[in-house]
């Protein structure tokens, strides 16, 4: 369980901050966000598919695949670690390419 959250925080981090690097206040109103203090699931949505545009169909499966972990792993616990294992790879992979994008230095923390 403490796996899926931590794979689903991680992806939703990449989200927000390609979402901030992209500039994406055209579809998204980033500073109603940072007043209310936190995103709703339809933001985050619009933004990985924003996000998916720019960086390929890969992008919009591995943030499926987090959202998988987010409802089953998480929030139900229902999927066990060969699951959520096998979902790891398209995660740490957006969370590496968010990175590589904004310039971020600090190592991922999945």
């Amino acid at each position: 369980m403490q796996a899926s959250e931590k794979l689903y925080r991680a992806a939703e981090k990449a989200v927000k901050a390609l979402a901030h690097h992209f500039g994406l206040s055209d579809i998204l109103d980033l500073e109603k966000v940072e007043k209310r203090g936190r995103w709703t699931v339809a933001e985050l949505e619009k933004a990985a598919s924003e996000a998916s545009q720019k960086l390929g169909s890969w992008f919009s499966t591995a943030w499926d695949r987090a959202n998988y972990l987010r409802a089953w792993g998480f929030q139900e616990a229902m999927l066990d670690a060969d699951s959520v294992k096998e979902r790891a790879p398209g995660i740490e992979r957006m969370v590496l390419e968010a990175r590589r994008i904004t310039g971020c230095k600090t190592p991922p923390n999945l």
